[in-house]
């Protein structure tokens, strides 16, 4: 079945051109500029940018990853789809080796349906100084043989790991993860700037939500914040949500890293899409507030409601991005971190047909994946 879309702006890492495309069997066949040769679905001049690429998210519509409930995945996966994106992952917090060993099988067999596109620790191996929302009971120093253990769980489904690399044993977890194709993120961490380095040099590939959960800027010890910057072989994770980062800071770490180093994430919890109430993030409760989620107890942020077409929305109207882009942190960055820019990412020919349909304030009025309308165009 061919699909034509016509009438469209579309969003290309090239620019944006008035234009057409075409679909078939799922992937994109034709871009084209000026009028469609032939009738199609008429856009109206809406833009069209590819499907957001989500690597660090909890949960939503009430649910949440790290119970490991497949009807919950399901919710969340559908509540963010509605929102845009259409490749996610699922992120885990600090738990006991059986519950994260059981949430990880029960997850496994989403990712092999298709429905997620793989599995994150977020702990347990992180420090306990900058634990954030995880219980720091349950805080474990990294050990090789243990983690593979959780990867033997997961069945190849497991894709990154966040670890804090001053932590005894961290090198040698790196070196296990990145030898078993997990990207390892380096967060949730007090390491000094040479620490952060060594990690770095071990595998250290990504910053889990850079600036949150590690020390700040310093002009006399510029921590880890300053390591992963500069270095051209990380690519920065940033929740922008108005509430994790300033708009300034999210612009000043841009500048640095660049697009094709910066990932949007979400980092959502069980109340994206949802009210004001409490909530759980793992063992931990949450009250969320006026949209901010914190701690019960300590009142640390503990994630975020966001969703990732806010995000992109932000990014160019709060930060200046330009459409192009903001489509590439959002979503062929992302996509690049996890190993499918050959398939997603960015509306190109021969990629799967992942979209988003936008009007002029940056509202979503159609979601496409693999082909088909999630959320048909209006």
């Amino acid at each position: 079945m061919s699909i034509t879309l016509a009438g469209a702006r579309i969003v290309t890492p090239e620019g944006v051109h008035g234009g057409w495309l075409t679909i078939e069997d799922g992937r994109i066949t034709h871009v084209g500029q000026g009028s469609a040769p032939g009738q199609g679905h008429d856009l109206a001049g809406r833009y069209v940018v590819p499907g957001f690429v989500d690597i660090h998210n909890h949960g939503g519509a009430g649910g949440s990853f790290p119970t490991g409930d497949p009807d919950e995945a399901v919710r969340i996966a559908a509540l963010h789809a509605r929102h845009g994106t259409t490749t996610l992952m699922a992120s885990l917090v600090t738990a006991t080796l059986d519950d994260l060993a059981r949430a990880t099988a029960a997850l496994a067999d989403l990712c092999q349906d298709g429905l997620l596109a793989g599995i994150h620790f977020e702990g347990p191996y992180i420090s306990r100084a900058r634990c954030g929302a995880h219980d720091p009971a349950l805080l474990r120093d990294p050990s090789p043989r243990e983690f593979a253990g959780l990867l033997k769980a997961g069945r190849g489904h497991v894709r990154m790991l966040t670890i804090a690399a001053e932590l005894p044993g961290a090198l040698d977890t790196i070196g296990e993860a990145v030898a078993n194709d997990v990207i390892a993120a380096l967060g949730h961490s007090d390491a000094t700037y040479e620490q952060t380095l060594a990690g770095i040099d071990a595998g250290g590939s990504v910053a889990t939500h850079l600036y949150n959960a590690m020390p700040p800027l310093h002009h006399r010890d510029p921590g880890p914040v300053a390591a992963l910057l500069e270095d051209d072989r990380v690519t920065i994770e940033l929740i922008n949500d108005g509430v994790h980062l300033h708009p300034a800071m999210m612009r000043l770490a841009y500048d640095v890293a660049g697009p094709s180093r910066t990932a949007l994430i979400t980092d959502a919890m069980a109340a994206a899409g949802m009210g004001d109430g409490v909530y759980g993030l793992g063992p931990m409760k949450v009250n969320v507030t006026g949209g901010v989620a914190r701690l019960a107890e300590g009142g640390s942020i503990a994630g975020s409601t966001l969703t990732m077409d806010v995000a992109f929305r932000r990014s160019v109207q709060e930060v200046g991005l330009s459409l192009p882009e903001a489509a590439e942190v959002a979503s062929l960055t992302p996509a690049r971190v996890i190993g499918l820019a050959g398939l997603l990412g960015s509306v190109s020919v021969g990629k799967q047909a992942d979209l988003v349909v936008l009007d002029d304030a940056l509202e979503v009025r159609g979601v496409m994946k693999r082909g088909s309308w999630i959320v048909e165009p209006s």
